[in-house]
């Protein structure tokens, strides 16, 4: 079914009376064209619907970011307002010619889910036309974006969030053992001997003293590894890789500190109240209980670093090339991604896709959690580049089936049911097979 948001439309007429400047003259001809052309400036305009769809954003979200702001800008708009489900996909909506105007799409799927629809349309032409700004952008999401549609159009904007990664620590379990907090700037061999000492037995029950989903952990990695090779059907350089198994591998080498059987419950172990610290986006759709007295602090680096925080990039506002109203959505994205837009959703608790350090730092601020927490952790580093994506022409294999197969390959390491070397070597050849199955199907 359908689910419409319908931003109202009527726009009242004023009349306008222009009088001529003392001492300048006047004649009838230009003081009635003055009066043509404001005139013509203030009659209502055409009513008519916007259709914006998106795939896994709420209506209510949306109507709570960005509702109200478009109702006043642009009182002559319906918005129809479409989330992906059963029976309105993007594919049914181009089936029956419904297509929207405006797309939320992410780099993940820009391919399959915006271009292979043949629906791409180069941002870059608004661009120019309204002078409008990229730079206010941390240059890093317009890269990625441009990259990703492999031809050098910009094919979004990126809206907020994005989501960086954070050290999130249980601030209660240190309390109880007496062990001080940890800090922004720490490097992960600091983060290994506090680990090591929050791992513990006490009162029959094991304290935890790291946790880490593997998923987003390795595939969101500082050196901005690539699972899947740019330039090569096989895995990305595994003496690369390697490393960073290790790095993380010691964490669980800890005794008690036992890796969980999947990156599900691994994510969830923190908010089970006994682990004292894991490494996690910090993501507004991550819901830690009440009862888990947590805050923050940077994501740990490495000694030699880089001094960049690992982050998973933004979605991005898109427009379709079949819209008849690509001034009008244009118009309403920068409206939906202006400072003010932006502000309000840091102060939410999503981080700005913007260069604007006094917006970053008003992250949480609104937000009855994030409000009391050191948010600040978040803009101690710059986030870190994206990973390469595929060179054009070569066949690629979706971005969850590359993540799963390093994520449950690193937990098979973790339990010791496989060395690093075998984990890698049967990651490049699965995912030889998938390009193999994926060309099977062209």
């Amino acid at each position: 079914m359908k689910i419409k948001s319908k931003l109202v439309a009527l726009t009242l007429m004023t009349s306008v009376l222009v009088t001529a400047c003392g001492g300048q003259g006047s004649n009838s001809t230009g003081s009635a064209g003055t009066t043509d052309k404001k005139a013509a400036d203030n009659k209502p305009k055409d009513p008519y619907t916007m259709t914006i769809f998106t795939v896994g954003v709420a209506e209510k979200e949306f109507n709570e970011r960005f509702s109200e702001m478009l109702k006043q800008k642009f009182p002559h708009v319906t918005i129809e307002y479409i989330l992906s489900g059963k029976g309105q996909t993007l594919a049914d909506l181009v089936a029956s010619g419904k297509i929207p105007d405006i797309i939320r799409t992410d780099v993940p799927s820009l391919i399959t889910g915006y271009l292979d629809f043949k629906l791409g349309y180069d941002l870059n032409e608004m661009v120019k036309k309204y002078k409008y700004d990229t730079t206010r952008f941390n240059k890093v999401f317009i890269d990625e974006i441009m990259e990703a549609g492999r031809s050098g159009a910009l094919y979004g904007l990126p809206v907020p969030p994005y989501f960086p990664q954070a050290l999130y620590y249980n601030k209660d379990i240190f309390d109880k053992f007496g062990v001080p907090y940890p800090k922004d700037g720490m490097t992960w061999d600091e983060l290994l001997e506090l680990a090591k000492k929050m791992t513990r037995v006490d009162g029959g029950i094991t304290y935890r003293g790291f946790s880490s989903n593997p998923v987003n952990t390795l595939r969101d990695n500082v050196l901005s590894l690539p699972i899947l090779d740019p330039n090569a059907d096989q895995m990305f350089d595994q003496s690369k890789w390697s490393p960073l198994f290790q790095n993380l591998l010691r964490f669980y080498q800890i005794p008690n500190n036992t890796i969980m059987n999947t990156s599900g419950e691994e994510d969830k172990a923190f908010s089970g109240g006994k682990v004292a610290m894991m490494t996690n986006q910090h993501n507004v759709y991550l819901v830690i209980p009440p009862e888990v007295n947590w805050d923050l602090v940077s994501y740990p680096k490495f000694k030699d670093g880089p001094n960049l925080m690992p982050q998973r990039g933004p979605a991005y506002w898109s427009i379709t090339n079949t819209s008849k109203h690509k001034d009008e959505a244009f118009e309403m994205i920068m409206a939906m991604l202006s400072d003010e837009m932006q502000l309000a959703d840091s102060k939410r608790g999503m981080p700005t896709t913007l260069n604007n350090t006094d917006i970053a730092k008003a992250l949480g601020q609104s937000h009855p959690i994030y409000s009391k927490k050191n948010m600040n952790a978040i803009n101690v580093y710059k986030p870190a580049n994206y990973t390469p994506k595929r060179k054009t022409g070569l066949t690629d294999v979706p971005g969850a089936t590359q993540q799963n197969l390093v994520g449950n390959a690193f937990i098979e390491v973790a339990q010791g049911k496989k060395d690093i070397n075998t984990a890698l070597r049967e990651i490049d050849e699965k995912l030889k097979a998938a390009i193999a199955e994926q060309k099977s199907k062209q």
